[in-house]
């Protein structure tokens, strides 16, 4: 013991040193386990090989974005609800102006081509007329789209399709979505590490006095390494229910605990970065079920081009041939679907205000139940924790046999 006492009076600033390197140690593994997690976004190494790295939330991006989106789209949204929010009349107000330029353009350049002697010999103010016509019908005929769209929204819009090739298509928004909500836990996780470090060290320091075994030093090291890591990445999730504890303490985890504060942020992260009014539209006009928003728009352009034909019968006479009239209807269809996305543009502000997105998924993050709560970070984590945990063993232990140097010195 007086060996032990004498040691410790000798070389105590290194035995002082030992916690705090511990407590580097802890910290640096730490960081390491945070950013190999989502970085980088591309595979670097030797391609074909494992030799390298990609961080495990994009490299696992299609997994975890089908995760994340069936909980959306399960828990989290309800399509319809939000459309209906959607108000016909003020939606017209904001696209008129766009939606009256849309018609005149398109019925312009439509008739000259399918008509093209009957328009040309038309004097302006009767083109006039006849564009005015069908400009007088607008605000019905987008009524008219508005209440199917409703009622049929499902068959138009593939949430899931939309939702989860935005978040695979984007590495980057992927990890931001998952990194901005989980940002306090990333912090957590690398200060337990200093401070399971620094008592592990303390330890560490004794028995190193006691025994002088070189290999006390590194072992220790990679046990901060994977215990920290293991430890502090199962303080994020558990207790999944508040235990309470003496003089008003709870006990639960970290990710739990902030319920509230996540619901807000996933939510304006889902309407500012996915389920925005752009994203929308462009799933009606171009996503796999488009197909089913053609044949609305048809319906209400061949119902349109119809009763004009009626009253301009007298007019256009053996001209109004079933072919050419079908022909105008698929021409002005198509312009139609074609010029959606810019005719919606001016009501973009409009539109995100009244389906609130934000709100809907935050409250209904709220109504999760503890286990579903869990599942919009878990998954960064389960797939490969135990590489990032021994990645932290490892460092843990080369930081340790560079003390033994430092020690026998």
């Amino acid at each position: 013991m007086h060996e032990v006492i004498a040691d410790l009076a000798k070389h105590w600033p290194l035995y002082t040193a030992i916690p705090f390197i511990a407590a580097v140690i802890g910290y640096v593994t730490k960081r390491v386990a945070i950013e190999m997690m989502f970085r980088p976004l591309e595979f670097k190494g030797i391609p074909g090989t494992p030799i390298g790295w990609q961080g495990v939330v994009p490299r696992h991006g299609g997994r975890m974005a089908a995760i994340a989106t069936d909980l959306l789209t399960s828990n989290l949204l309800d399509l319809g609800e939000i459309v209906s929010r959607v108000d016909p009349d003020k939606l017209i107000t904001e696209i008129e102006q766009p939606l009256l330029r849309a018609i005149d353009d398109t019925a312009r350049d439509i008739l000259r081509e399918h008509y093209p002697r009957l328009w040309g010999a038309m004097p302006e103010i009767g083109r006039d007329m006849v564009v005015k016509q069908l400009q007088s019908n607008a605000p019905r005929l987008v009524r008219n789209l508005t209440d199917d769209l409703r009622t049929n929204v499902h068959e138009v819009i593939d949430i899931k399709h939309m939702s989860v090739n935005k978040l695979t298509e984007n590495r980057a928004l992927l990890v931001r979505l998952i990194r901005e909500t989980s940002r306090p836990e990333m912090r957590f996780i690398a200060r337990t590490g200093i401070y399971f470090g620094f008592v592990l060290g303390i330890l560490q320091a004794t028995v190193w006095a006691l025994t002088k075994e070189p290999l006390v030093l590194p072992i220790f090291g990679g046990c901060i390494g994977l215990f920290t890591d293991w430890l502090a990445i199962k303080l994020i999730f558990v207790p999944r229910e508040p235990i309470r504890l003496p003089r008003g303490r709870v006990l639960q985890g970290k990710f739990q605990r902030r319920r509230a504060e996540v619901a807000q942020q996933y939510g304006e992260l889902i309407a500012r970065d996915v389920l925005t009014v752009p994203n929308l539209v462009h799933e009606i006009v171009s996503g796999p079920r488009s197909d089913r928003t053609r044949a609305m728009v048809h319906t209400m352009v061949a119902e349109a081009v119809d009763e004009q034909a009626r009253l301009a019968k007298p007019l256009i006479g053996a001209s109004a041939t079933g072919s050419t009239l079908n022909e105008l209807k698929h021409s002005a269809t198509t312009r139609a679907v074609a010029e959606l996305e810019e005719t919606i543009r001016p009501a973009r502000g409009y539109l995100t205000e009244a389906m609130d997105v934000a709100n809907m998924v935050e409250q209904r993050m709220l109504d999760l139940t503890p286990i579903q709560f869990e599942q919009l970070l878990r998954p960064a984590f389960r797939q490969d924790e135990w590489k990032l945990i021994t990645v932290g063993g490892v460092i843990g232990f080369v930081v340790g046999e560079l003390q033994v140097l430092l020690m026998l010195h």
